[in-house]
């Protein structure tokens, strides 16, 4: 009786996370086909007429920074070259480091300020609401009718302001993002993967989005915000991880419009060593759950949106969530493997297992798009793509322990703090990296778990040979395989803390 409990409980918990993940899936192929169809599309957005000096509007550029050594001196040289009328623009350095930053930054503000532009190092007392309280205090003094806003490691081209500004001339526009691109890309298998799936966001997801009126997210950075619109959503709160998804959405709940730049990258460079992804992915899915809590029935409820733009919403804020669902699926599908060759009368409830197959190959034809228009078509490169999918999936599916435990802290209310991603200020992979003092020596209690599920998942391969009477079942062999290279991979990484 109890075995039977057991069972029914890991069949249903099985099946409803196999059709979450294939309805967010379908929603990934809804935003495919929207993405294709506004790559058609002639943008007839209306803008300002910087030929006319009149029409230039006042810009504050925010750099909020927290111990960032290797790089500030990279940042504010990049940012000095931006090009706009010097009257017309001022510069925020929001700096809350507490180490020998500080004395570094101030020399180079001051050696920019001998040049004649408006840069200010803006010091606080404490870090109080972290990014989100560093950027509301800039906010209160700042001269600019438009926020940049740039963390320490991104480097926007010379001309990004004039890429940017005009479109606030539609007096409805609250923010305008552009895309991130990789300065590092190519550096390991870590920061392909990073690469592969931020690639999908910036394409598929927030053009797919944004190209039929749905909520899209500022990213945090490499955006310009109204500050009209900021003030209207109520201001930067640091109650979520994700500051910048919540004022998104609240700024989306009062109607403001968001425009995405697909054609602007904003080059940035990614976490290089495996600790520093890992507290950049906790802190994003954990902030996301954070958010679902917080503006899931401001969502639901709203009478601004349509029903479609909800839907969308809602699955947008799970998409951390859907770690969760991956998570489960993989542990019990050991157990389920051996359920659906002990019970021949139960086998009808394993047509179910085809939704992660169908899922799967949604994802496989969503992601091409992606891959291709940023790296070309043909053969040659479909066949790379095969591989950077395959090698992305696993991983992804590797750090599924890591991201579950963010995704639940967030939705049961657990605080913790703003834990930056360090930077490198690095390249190439003979660039040194391992005296940078700001990279997390002691590897987190869960790399533990994570070497045990890579086990778990090796018997899980070996099961395929031994179950039933038929000489196995090799159904989901290719799916445990993956599930242990991704587990090796991040158990090793986070051992030995190796880029």
């Amino acid at each position: 009786m109890i075995l039977d409990i057991i069972i029914v409980i890991i069949i249903v918990i099985y099946s409803i996370s196999l059709l979450l993940i294939f309805m967010y899936a379908l929603a990934q192929l809804n935003l495919l086909f929207n993405y294709l169809k506004a790559r058609k599309k002639i943008d007839t957005s209306e803008k300002y007429d910087f030929s006319n000096p009149n029409e230039i509007p006042f810009v504050t550029i925010q750099l909020p920074v927290y111990n960032e050594l290797y790089v500030m001196k990279r940042l504010l040289k990049n940012i000095a070259k931006l090009e706009y009328p010097l009257d017309k623009l001022e510069i925020q350095v929001l700096d809350d480091s507490t180490d020998e930053s500080i004395e570094t930054t101030a020399k180079h503000i001051k050696k920019i300020q001998e040049k004649g532009i408006d840069i200010q190092h803006i010091r606080r007392s404490n870090r109080q609401g972290f990014k989100a309280g560093a950027l509301k205090e800039g906010l209160k003094i700042a001269k600019g009718e438009f926020i940049a806003i740039f963390d320490a490691d991104f480097l926007p081209q010379k001309t990004w302001l004039y890429e940017t500004v005009p479109y606030f001339k539609n007096e409805k526009i609250g923010v305008v993002q552009t895309r991130w691109g990789h300065i590092n890309r190519n550096y390991s298998t870590l920061t392909k993967i990073q690469a592969f799936a931020l690639d999908a966001h910036f394409t598929l997801e927030q053009v797919g989005r944004n190209s039929q009126g749905h909520f899209i997210n500022f990213n945090g950075t490499a955006g310009v915000w109204r500050k009209e619109c900021i003030y209207d959503a109520g201001n930067w709160e640091g109650d979520t991880l994700t500051e910048d998804l919540d004022l998104s959405y609240r700024a989306q709940l009062k109607k403001w419009e968001f425009k995405y730049l697909e054609n602007v990258e904003t080059p940035a460079e990614l976490p290089i060593v495996i600790s520093a992804a890992r507290s950049q992915q906790f802190r994003w899915n954990k902030g996301g759950a954070e958010n679902f809590q917080k503006m899931m029935r401001r969502v639901i409820r709203s009478k601004n949106i349509s029903f479609k733009t909800k839907i969308h919403s809602v699955l947008h804020l799970l998409n951390s969530s859907m770690f969760t669902c991956i998570f489960l699926v993989a542990v019990l599908s050991i157990p389920m493997l051996y359920i659906k060759n002990e019970f021949e009368h139960l086998k009808i409830y394993f047509y179910v297992m085809s939704f992660f197959i169908i899922s799967s190959f949604i994802f496989f034809i969503c992601y091409w798009h992606m891959y291709k228009n940023i790296y070309g078509g043909g053969f040659l490169n479909f066949i790379k793509y095969i591989g950077a999918f395959f090698t992305f999936f696993s991983i992804a599916m590797g750090f599924s322990l890591h991201n579950t435990i963010a995704v639940l802290e967030g939705h049961f209310g657990k605080k913790s703090e703003f834990v930056r991603t360090p930077k490198f200020n690095i390249k190439n992979i003979k660039d040194a990296w391992k005296t940078n003092k700001y990279i997390k020596q002691k590897p987190s209690g869960h790399v533990i778990i994570e070497g045990i599920l890579a086990i778990y998942f090796a018997y899980g391969m070996y099961s395929a040979f031994i179950v039933g009477n038929e000489g196995g079942d090799f159904g989901l062999f290719p799916f445990h395989l993956m599930l242990f290279i991704g587990f090796s991979y991040v158990f090793f990484k986070s051992i030995f803390s190796k880029a």
